[in-house]
């Protein structure tokens, strides 16, 4: 099996495994412990740390580790709004993953916050400019993606974050699609805070890390014993986090090699799905979009027929985000887009890894060629005259 489906997760690295799996057997131990386990963990986690700190170009004390990019998320956007807030203003973007959408929505309901969520164009790209004017002195918070995973669009969080930066509005940024492919230095990108999830870096599922610029407050989720500096309590998963830094920190050492190419891959598998299924349409931009990730929309064609015979033909890849999958609803990215109810719900999604072969995107493509035009021949036979006649068993057709 050919898997493209990176952005829902991604297989561990061996050197990853390598690196743990003394920390979840001979070595481990609290790192709160005073004895010879506990210090031996403290100082693991002290180099995930540094590790991780290093990889984004900040201080070791402006990691807070987390169990992935759900809870990052999540003590980004409560925790920075509640902490000092300004007023009560939120502004955000329609097509935020849901760890965001529904972080900020929980703000509205609980706390009475007012939410924008900013428009974005057919690309699903926001503007910058109506992301200033969107700014208000009641702004406490602004959110807006690296890069999105339906469709694989690259945000202008550089422009966002200065005209956050210039009236002193905290700007956060969920990075866990954009770790690895894009840079990820957070003085070059001017952010206040970042999300990262480890599974989709070659760490295993379960950890994460949130970047926050030290000075600033944050009201924490978790209330305990005061691990990670009082802002996350509980026993540190030491494992977890020296996975997601040392996954963090081989992606940022190979991301330039591995974008380019990836993108060449990408964009000679888009070019020949384009030209081999008629009437398919690529969502989000050509150019300014994350190097592995290529989305299409098939229009009259089931999309969950399509991933069916995609992988009859030996492809696995996804209809859309992992999060929203067994949803009877069209992607709520692709509707903001300006794409109608019935082409959303025809969405197929292909993210590749670092490990994706020139072999393999020549197969996938002749994969989704065959699927699109099986599944379209069956709909056709199935609409034709008589389709819908039952026969008896046994009875050959009159």
């Amino acid at each position: 099996m050919i898997y493209l489906d990176a952005a829902a997760t991604a297989p561990v690295r061996t050197e990853i495994l390598e690196l743990i799996k003394p920390l979840l057997t001979t070595e481990f131990g609290n790192p709160s412990s005073r004895h010879l386990r506990g210090t031996g963990a403290a100082a693991a986690l002290d180099y995930a740390r540094t590790t991780a700190a290093t990889a984004l170009g900040c201080r070791p004390g402006d990691i807070v580790f987390t169990s992935g990019g759900t809870e990052a998320d999540n003590l980004a956007v409560k925790g920075l709004a509640l902490a000092a807030p300004r007023g009560r203003h939120v502004v955000s973007s329609q097509v935020e993953h849901p760890a965001v959408l529904e972080s900020l929505r929980y703000l509205e309901r609980s706390h009475g916050f007012r939410l924008t969520l900013l428009p974005v164009d057919g690309d699903g790209r926001v503007d910058p400019a109506a992301a200033a004017a969107a700014l208000t002195p009641d702004t406490t918070l602004c959110t807006i993606m690296y890069a999105n995973n339906e469709v694989g669009t690259l945000q202008p969080v550089t422009e966002v974050a200065g005209a956050c930066r210039s009236l002193g509005v905290p700007f956060h940024t969920d990075a866990v699609q954009a770790a690895g492919w894009l840079p990820v230095q957070v003085r070059d990108l001017g952010v206040d805070a970042m999300s990262i999830s480890g599974h989709k870096l070659g760490a295993p599922a379960g950890c994460g890390l949130l970047y926050v610029r030290g000075a600033l407050p944050l009201e924490p989720l978790l209330h305990g014993g005061g691990q990670e500096r009082g802002k996350r309590s509980g026993t540190e998963n030491v494992a977890g986090a020296v996975a997601v830094a040392a996954a963090l920190a081989l992606a940022v050492a190979e991301q330039d090699d591995a974008a380019r190419r990836t993108a060449g891959l990408r964009d000679r598998f888009i070019r020949e799905v384009l030209g081999g299924v008629p009437g398919a349409l690529l969502t989000g931009p050509a150019v300014q979009r994350l190097p592995g990730h290529a989305s299409f929309c098939f229009p009259g064609t089931a999309g969950e027929a399509v991933l069916l015979e995609v992988e009859r033909r030996g492809v696995l890849c996804s209809s859309g985000s992992a999060c929203a999958a067994g949803s009877d609803e069209p992607s709520a990215v692709l509707t903001a887009m300006g794409l109608d109810r019935e082409t959303a719900q025809t969405a197929v999604r292909f993210t590749l890894s670092p490990h994706t072969t020139p072999a393999d995107m020549e197969h996938a493509a002749r994969a989704v060629i065959d699927a699109v035009a099986a599944v379209q021949g069956q709909q056709s036979r199935d609409s034709s005259p008589g389709a819908g006649r039952r026969r008896v068993p046994g009875r050959p057709p009159s």
